[in-house]
């Protein structure tokens, strides 16, 4: 059965999750978090990751709370120190199953994708998985535990260069810099030159046609 854990406000950022489950006995200690459920455009992404506890870079948090350059920065010392697992879920696949489903199995695919098998996996928000190990749910762990906030920054900083690279194939829309994200200036672009192949046609304003952009 996955736990629903509402963190106290005076909960932070830290190790103190991770060290309780490995004095339990818990060996593989994975932290899982997804990026990218409310765009317009591009995948969902997801990232696994188990740190070493003894080696734990330094400055983690949240992945929204940092700015482009450290992320960038503890992305590498992440890869570095961790072991990691990445996946995605597809606009089309995202279109097809729905958002939730498609955010759901995008952590599932990371968790499957770590080099090793997690005896327990820490998971954002209040709507886990169903995974193959026990499971905690954390209301905003990417926050205030350490290994969901490396997978959140990992899952960030592999999604903003996705959409980078899409940005670059579809300049009109800016991707580049809000990541398939409704701003007015992406919207003013979908309404001058229709949806990209990217576009994920089963969101709103998108479903209800360009007129209503």
């Amino acid at each position: 059965m996955t736990a629903v854990i509402r963190p106290s406000k005076s909960s932070g950022l830290g190790l103190a999750r991770e060290l309780s489950a490995r004095a339990a006995g818990y060996t593989c200690i994975a932290g899982l978090d997804e990026v990218g459920r409310g765009p317009l455009a591009g995948p969902v992404v997801s990232a696994a990751v188990v740190l070493d506890l003894d080696n734990v870079p330094q400055g983690l948090a949240d992945s929204k709370a940092l700015t482009a350059a450290k992320r960038e920065a503890l992305f590498t010392e992440i890869l570095a120190t961790s072991r990691v697992g990445i996946a995605s879920v597809s606009h089309q696949e995202i279109d097809t199953i729905n958002i939730r489903q498609a955010s759901l199995l995008a952590m599932c695919r990371a968790l499957a994708a770590l080099p090793c098998q997690p005896d327990i996996a820490f998971v954002d928000g209040n709507d886990p998985p169903a995974l193959p190990c026990a499971a905690e749910a954390v209301i905003k762990g990417d926050s205030s535990i350490a290994s969901i906030a490396a997978a959140s920054i990992v899952a960030k900083v592999v999604r903003d260069r996705m959409m980078a690279r899409l940005g670059n194939a579809y300049p009109a829309y800016g991707f580049a810099s809000n990541a398939g994200y409704s701003t007015k200036a992406h919207l003013t672009a979908v309404a001058s030159e229709g949806p990209c192949p990217f576009h994920r046609m089963s969101f709103s304003p998108l479903r209800q046609g360009l007129p209503d952009l």
